[in-house]
């Protein structure tokens, strides 16, 4: 079936991560070997944003990709976010106008509106955002028109209904998440397909966590195929879904640009005894002890504290299973003072949320555990 972007080549290169200097400043000239790589093997999709490295991103590409190829021979795409410390419709409508200015690439081919979901969205509609890169698309600086997504499919629902003419998606995929009850990746890839929408992924590797899996995960993949990165099931796992554009890996240095172009260069979908490894993998990954919550938010609403516990707990989770303290810091982060929410040790031991918790979690002793952890 004919889709947007079904021509695209099925791995695209996410701007996120970026190679580093030791200062801090984006390795342009790692960047550009990479961007080299990249191309030469016929994969042309790039993605940035507004925000990644404090619009160092945007700059970088500039350097390394746009000044240095025909505007023809990629396939550029960027987000603009509202909710980003843009203080009226003005000021959030600039950040489009500085993104053309930093790439320098005349127009973007894919743009997005940043990270709907949550209390997020309500700034794209107080300030306008939706008609105004509307207006953009009718004047050429934008081809293909759509948003990025981090919330439940309900939602996601609610979004497409309101907004048909919004041509694409960009979601959280991978195989950790497809039945997590936080992120809910299958339930919103199946309405974005309800949609007819296809989709961008991003996290295929849930920010590099599936490259080092628990053992038990690792030792699944190992035994079927020896040869095959840990990291390559991950990103086929997201690429032989229908209707997916392309699936963006936030590649670091060389030697990850290489291993993804190894296998997605004459990229196959997972074969059905493939699928049987992978669905093992996903029961071994359930299986391992963490918090049993369902992320149903109903201890939220009377919390007196406005403590964010299905975010709190989904980052004490990601230590718990994974064993990465700084990646379930950063989700802890953004689950707490990045939504305007408190932390664990904001509790007071009122014990509203265990009254309504449907899974009787000792959610107050769980919160010192939390408490404890990331702000110990």
């Amino acid at each position: 079936m004919d889709y947007l972007g079904k021509n695209i080549p099925k791995l695209g290169f996410g701007l996120m991560r970026l190679p580093m200097l030791e200062g801090g400043a984006i390795d342009v000239e790692q960047t550009k070997v990479m961007v080299d790589m990249f191309l030469a093997k016929g994969f042309t999709y790039f993605d940035t944003a507004y925000g990644y490295n404090a619009g160092a991103s945007e700059a970088a590409i500039k350097e390394a990709l746009v000044d240095r190829y025909p505007r023809d021979k990629f396939t550029l795409a960027t987000k603009l976010p509202a909710w980003a410390g843009a203080k009226n419709a003005e000021e959030a409508r600039q950040m489009f106008y500085t993104s053309l200015e930093r790439t320098g690439a005349g127009y973007f081919d894919f743009y997005l509106l940043h990270n709907l979901g949550e209390k997020r969205t309500a700034f794209f509609d107080e300030y306008g955002i939706w008609d105004f890169l509307k207006e953009r698309k009718a004047e050429g600086l934008i081809k293909h028109l759509g948003f990025s997504f981090h919330d439940k499919a309900a939602v996601l629902d609610e979004l497409l209904t309101k907004h048909p003419d919004m041509e694409f998606v960009q979601l959280q995929i991978n195989y950790a998440d497809w039945e997590n009850s936080s992120v809910e990746s299958r339930k919103c890839w199946e309405v974005a397909r309800k949609h007819g929408k296809p989709v961008v992924i991003m996290e295929p590797v849930k920010g590099g966590i599936l490259a080092s899996p628990p053992p038990a995960v690792e030792e699944i993949f190992k035994a079927a195929d020896p040869n095959a990165s840990v990291s390559s099931w991950a990103i086929r796992f997201a690429a032989s879904l229908e209707g997916v554009i392309t699936v963006l890996s936030g590649m670091s240095n060389i030697a990850q640009m290489e291993d993804n172009l190894s296998y997605m260069s004459d990229f196959k979908p997972l074969s059905e005894e493939e699928r049987k490894v992978m669905a093992k993998a996903q029961e071994a990954l359930a299986k391992i002890p963490s918090i049993p919550c369902t992320s149903c938010g109903y201890c939220i609403p009377g919390c007196p504290q406005n403590i964010n516990i299905r975010g709190i707990f989904s980052s004490m989770n990601t230590n718990l299973v994974y064993g990465n303290l700084e990646s379930a810091k950063g989700n802890y982060s953004f689950n707490t003072a990045f939504q305007g929410m408190a932390g664990a040790s904001a509790c007071v031991q009122c014990g509203q949320c265990e009254s309504v918790c449907p899974q009787h979690i000792g959610i107050i002793e769980e919160l010192k555990k939390c408490a404890a952890v990331f702000e110990g």
